[in-house]
């Protein structure tokens, strides 16, 4: 899985919001500065997130952004259909659509495994564990055994 930076950006944005909830609205220019993400696209992105529904915001001296639902409620898996569409397809095409002939006949089930693997991940990790460091044991298993670091 290649994670693109509006992803990357996106989430990194939804958990500085997260950790700013309740000290009122955060400026786009600050989360930008925060993580140190170009101001522009990181409008663009927030805009995708408010029109998802994840993000709130307001214009003006008082305006700024911050969550729309709780950050528990938010998943990583939410935040990457929110700015890219489906976490996982071929070509476009959702895996479960595919149709290989042949020698590749089982290379749809491999996708559709591969999706799922991601959203068992994705889907529990939210951006509240994000924000406050304690990730789902799932997920922490998986980062205790060793050839998870390993790059490949």
């Amino acid at each position: 899985m290649r994670v693109s930076a509006k992803v990357d950006y996106a989430v990194r944005a939804a958990v500085e919001l997260a950790v700013a909830a309740g000290q009122g609205p955060l400026k786009g220019d600050q989360i930008a500065a925060r993580q140190g993400m170009p101001v522009k696209f990181l409008e663009s992105i927030l805009s995708e997130l408010r029109r998802a529904g994840m993000v709130r915001s307001q214009r003006g001296a008082e305006g700024g952004y911050w969550l729309a639902k709780p950050a528990a409620e938010i998943s990583v898996a939410d935040i990457i259909r929110a700015v890219e569409g489906p976490l996982a397809d071929v070509r476009g095409v959702p895996p479960e659509e595919l149709d290989y002939g042949g020698a590749a006949g089982a290379l749809k089930p491999v996708w559709v495994a591969a999706r799922a693997s991601l959203r068992a991940v994705l889907e529990v990790v939210t951006i509240e564990a994000i924000a406050t460091g304690e990730l789902p044991d799932g997920v922490e298993a998986l980062l205790a055994d060793p050839a998870s670091w390993a790059r490949r």
